[in-house]
């Protein structure tokens, strides 16, 4: 267990996933895309292919050898009473930022603080692991409610971009950038 969070919607428990957990998490990433993205993504994008191309891009992703332990991507799963309700995927670049990939809660559980204990999660795997490295992440400009959440987890506007959906889709997008969590020693 990486951390643990009650709250009114009852306990979360953060941990450490696996190549086991690709297909709940390939599901929860595809639920969470059609709900969260229906208003701004492209439907095509969203469509029947979405769950079987999440689910190979999480089997591979969770199956690669990324060369040791500074350059393996960490995956986070919160849990609610043994069931997956969120994960996060933290992937370590050649600048020595890492890329809060992913972030996503269980549609219809999100503001219960589940969100906010996978970035927690997140940002103590780095104080620890990756202790002088800047969290970032890329989050779609219409998507104003991460946004907001971002912001008030203390993310910061580092930038714009364009990013590329499945189909070939191209959405205008923000960077979010933390600092180093400074360790106390």
């Amino acid at each position: 267990m990486i951390s643990s969070k009650s709250g009114p919607a009852g306990s979360v428990v953060v941990r450490s996933g696996g190549p086991a957990d690709a297909r709940a998490v390939a599901e929860l990433h595809a639920l969470s895309w059609r709900t969260a993205y229906r208003d701004f993504v492209p439907a095509a994008a969203l469509g029947d292919g979405l769950a079987e191309e999440r689910g190979e891009l999480w089997e591979l992703r969770l199956t690669a050898d990324y060369g040791g332990p500074e350059s393996t991507p960490e995956l986070l799963i919160a849990e609610r009473d043994g069931e997956p309700v969120g994960f996060a995927y933290l992937v370590p670049e050649p600048d020595g930022r890492v890329l809060l990939d992913n972030l996503h809660v269980r549609p219809g559980l999100t503001g219960g603080g589940i969100g906010r204990a996978l970035l927690a999660a997140a940002r103590a795997h780095l104080a620890e692991r990756h202790p002088a490295a800047e969290l970032y992440l890329e989050v779609l400009r219409a998507n104003t409610r991460a946004i907001a959440f971002y912001e008030r987890e203390g993310g910061v506007r580092a930038g714009e971009q364009d990013g590329v959906f499945p189909g070939g889709f191209v959405l205008p997008e923000y960077v979010y950038a933390w600092p180093p969590v400074q360790s106390a020693s």
